[in-house]
């Protein structure tokens, strides 16, 4: 009879390819992962990994037993994991990352009711513009948009991630107001540069009657973070395009202002993500229900939508 270590020692190095990643999700040591695969293969009698040391890839064998027993090592892993969350107390260090501004403005006015429910877990929070690897560096979960999942990732979105054209009503004063996206091309413009690629960001606006036109302005500023571009705007200096959740405070006051309302850039969602593992630790599986409902609650899909007919706080 098998036992469950050693089955999911085998699930989770197929899926993720190594047995190093593979006890970064199980908390395994790479040594006892590659020591329960071996103890399987030899009760087996099957050979299931050829190993090299670059990678780790399926053998035929490996591949039609991973297939047979995927399903029910989740299954039984869910079953664990509902007695475990009834069972116990959530506790530990919940590690997250996420983007400052997102962080600042919307998690953490969320965190003081979350605390008071769960007083025995602790916060550790990396607050920095860029996608962690998860597993890698250690992260119990990240808050991020216009990702790219890596294999065995799962997301679950908070709000649309829009971009609107805004400026400062100093900067528009005597100034015609653009009508179309094409307009921008005659002001002054706060770009971002892609940290990832390295070229100037451009954008492809829609409106509600699917309409698409690419929003160019007169590139006087090139900057590489949103809250920037947003104090860059605030200044007089240009028009700008962010994402809502960075102008959205600053509209709110009245230091910015909407352009071309009917228009908005749609990049995806902005998203909790984590390891798609069923046996999620109770800290981990509570923070998840938990910020989904919160965001939910406080109407952050509304809030941080750049639709004219989605009733967000971004009007002109």
């Amino acid at each position: 009879m098998e036992t469950l270590a050693n089955l999911e020692s085998f699930v989770r190095s197929a899926d993720l390819r190594g047995f190093s990643a593979a006890a970064r999700q199980l908390g395994l040591t790479p040594a006892a992962v590659s020591r329960n695969v071996a103890v399987l293969e030899r009760n087996l009698g099957l050979r299931l990994f050829q190993r090299s040391t670059r990678k780790l890839t399926l053998t035929e064998s490996g591949e039609r037993f991973l297939d047979s027993v995927r399903e029910h090592v989740e299954a039984l892993n869910s079953a664990l994991s509902v007695a475990s969350v009834e069972s116990e107390e959530p506790a530990g260090t919940l590690k997250l990352s996420m983007a400052p501004g997102f962080g600042m403005d919307y998690v953490l006015p969320l965190m003081p009711q979350f605390l008071r429910r769960h007083p025995h877990i602790r916060l550790d929070w990396l607050l920095e513009n860029r996608q962690v690897d998860l597993i890698a560096e250690g992260f119990d979960a990240a808050i991020g948009g216009g990702i790219e999942l890596a294999a065995g990732m799962v997301a679950r979105p908070l709000a649309p991630l829009h971009v609107i054209a805004v400026a400062a009503p100093t900067y528009l004063q005597g100034r015609p107001l653009p009508a179309e996206p094409e307009d921008l091309a005659e002001h002054d413009g706060i770009a971002m540069r892609s940290a990832r690629t390295g070229r100037v960001r451009h954008w492809a606006m829609r409106d509600s009657g699917g309409r698409e036109a690419v929003a160019l302005t007169r590139e006087r500023i090139v900057l590489n973070d949103p809250e920037a571009m947003c104090r860059a705007a605030l200044n007089g200096l240009g028009v700008t395009l962010v994402a809502v959740q960075h102008a959205l405070p600053y509209l709110d006051d009245g230091r910015l202002q909407r352009l071309l309302p009917d228009w908005y850039a749609d990049l995806g969602s902005i998203s909790l993500y984590y390891a798609s593992r069923n046996l999620l630790p109770s800290k981990t599986r509570v923070f998840v229900d938990y910020l989904i409902e919160a965001c939910e609650r406080a109407r952050l899909p509304q809030r941080l939508s750049g639709r004219a007919d989605a009733g967000a706080g971004v009007a002109a």
